[in-house]
C-alpha cells in the first residue's frame, strides 16, 4: 500500500489546526475562569452582608462600607458602583462594574483582543432575619 504524502502533510495541518483552537480555548478559560470565581465568591460575601445587616439592624451604607473594604482582596475595581438600599423592611445592595480580559496582549502596537466582564448583581436579606 502506498501513502499519498499530500494527504500527510494534510493531516498534520489538521492537526495543528485542532491544538490551536484547543490550545486557544483553554488559555481563554485560564483567564476568564478566575475572574468569574471571583465574582462568584464577590456575591456570596453580598449576601452575608445583607442578612447581617438585616439581622443586626445596621444602617445600609454598612453593608457599603464592607464591601469596599473587601474589593480588593476579590479584584473589584475602584470605580465599581455599590448601592445599599432598605427596600419593603429587606436590605439589599446592588454592585455594577466592567472588569476587563485581555486575551492575547502583546504589545502596544499587537493589543489584542479585549474581553468586558460585566458585573451587575443585587443580593436582598432574607424575610425571616430583618430587624424589626
Amino acid at each position: 500500500m502506498r501513502i499519498n504524502t499530500n494527504q500527510a502533510g494534510g493531516s498534520r495541518l489538521n492537526f495543528l489546526i485542532v491544538m490551536v483552537i484547543i490550545g486557544s480555548a483553554a488559555y481563554a478559560g485560564y483567564l476568564y475562569i478566575p475572574v468569574a470565581y471571583d465574582a462568584y465568591l464577590y456575591k456570596d460575601l453580598m449576601q452575608h452582608n445583607v442578612d447581617v445587616a438585616a439581622a443586626q439592624g445596621y444602617p445600609a451604607a454598612w453593608v457599603s462600607d464592607q464591601l469596599t473594604k473587601n474589593a480588593a482582596e476579590f479584584g473589584i475595581p475602584a470605580d465599581a458602583v455599590i448601592t445599599p438600599a432598605l427596600r419593603d423592611n429587606r436590605m439589599e445592595v446592588r454592585v455594577q462594574f466592567t472588569r476587563p480580559i485581555e486575551f492575547l496582549h502583546f504589545t502596544r502596537e499587537f493589543p489584542g483582543y479585549t474581553f468586558e466582564y460585566e458585573f451587575d448583581y443585587t443580593a436582598r436579606s432574607t424575610a425571616f432575619l430583618t430587624f424589626k
